[in-house]
């Protein structure tokens, strides 16, 4: 497992500033993270602006370019990672809604997410997640509303 993709209980590897609480992996479930099979690489845990990437390259539909699929499965991680971390460190948080618009193919290299916040409330939080090809051209646009406790 990347040692910045989730944080398990044996490595304790998260990068940054991040809340244990809200990474922390059973070591059992570790190798079947989704996140993990992706390839998705988060690359800023700020809770303001959260950053990550993932390759075409192993995420593809039979056309031959990057699954819708894996655009919302990279939204929904940056999303309900950014959720997790508003709520932290005792809070919980629960997906409620994924819309994603998706403007044009990715046919190879990465495509990168950035997720920021439109609405961080008491009971619900919602995230846009902008995603972009390796050139920097828009692929997909998405929108995460998760249910949120503070705790």
């Amino acid at each position: 497992m990347e040692s910045n993709a989730l944080e398990t209980e044996e490595t304790g590897s998260a990068p940054g500033p991040v809340h244990r609480s809200i990474l922390t992996v059973p070591p059992a479930l570790a190798d079947q993270q989704l996140i993990a099979r992706m390839g998705i690489e988060i690359t800023s845990w700020d809770p303001d602006r959260m950053v990550g990437t993932m390759p075409v390259a192993g995420n593809r539909q039979p056309f031959g370019w990057l699954h819708g699929g894996a655009n919302a499965v990279l939204a929904e991680t940056l999303g309900s990672l950014a959720a997790g971390l508003y709520v932290a460190p005792r809070g919980a948080v629960a997906g409620l809604e994924l819309s994603c618009t998706h403007h044009r193919s990715a046919r190879s290299g990465i495509v990168t997410g950035i997720c920021t916040p439109l609405h961080r409330g008491d009971q619900v939080a919602t995230y846009q997640v902008e995603i972009t090809d390796s050139r920097g051209r828009p692929t997909c646009t998405a929108r995460l509303t998760c249910l949120v406790s503070k705790r």
